[in-house]
């Protein structure tokens, strides 16, 4: 991810504003106490539901000579999706979508990164959902660097992406009496991650 562009010099993000910004460069693993991958998938077409996955664990590699180079990985237990209700839940888990007897992870490899400017970047990758591979392209914002109080380095982004679920398999759906279906095909996806540097 290219997130070396960015120079502030606020107490919050001074492992950032160091005398070189390639202090970044290195491999983090990703915090899931104070991380989120959400969704927001359209309901019976006048409102949206959310939910999030609990458990996952990811990594990110920062290339500070070369931003392209960096990468990231992620790896999303599918039995830990929450939308806030149980029996959608137990749904969510069946044949009928993500089958996660048989197909227990969903994950992520990133192919590409890419500066937009300021502090927005791109990241391209291979989502594998189902045993189906396809791109996506994820739009981050790099919210800074900083110490925590234990003395870990950490770096934060957040993220969104769309995808159409029926492009991996996902095509269970209800018709409505008043025309439309139950659930969207378009599935808004949202990341805010905060990873720890490796010693």
């Amino acid at each position: 991810m290219g997130i070396f562009g960015r120079k502030d010099s606020t107490p919050e993000t001074t492992a950032a504003a160091g005398s070189s910004l390639a202090t970044l460069t290195g491999d983090y693993t990703i915090d899931p106490a104070h991380t989120t991958i959400g969704f927001t998938a359209r309901h019976a077409m006048v409102t949206n539901v959310k939910g999030s996955f609990t458990e996952f664990t990811g990594a990110l590699h920062l290339d500070g000579e070369n931003p392209a180079k960096s990468t990231a990985t992620l790896d999303v237990l599918m039995d830990s999706i929450d939308t806030g209700n149980a029996d959608r839940d137990t749904h969510l888990k069946s044949a009928d979508f993500f089958k996660t007897d048989e197909f227990p992870t969903m994950t992520f490899r990133s192919t590409g990164a890419e500066s937009l400017g300021g502090d927005d970047y791109r990241i391209t990758g291979d989502l594998s959902i189902l045993g189906v591979t396809r791109p996506i392209t994820i739009d981050l914002e790099f919210n800074g660097a900083a110490t925590d109080p234990f003395g870990n380095e950490r770096v934060g982004f957040e993220g969104k992406a769309e995808l159409l679920r029926s492009e991996w398999g996902l095509t269970w759906n209800a018709a409505l009496e008043t025309g439309g279906v139950l659930i969207s095909d378009k599935i808004k996806l949202n990341f805010d991650v905060s990873a720890i540097k490796n010693a």
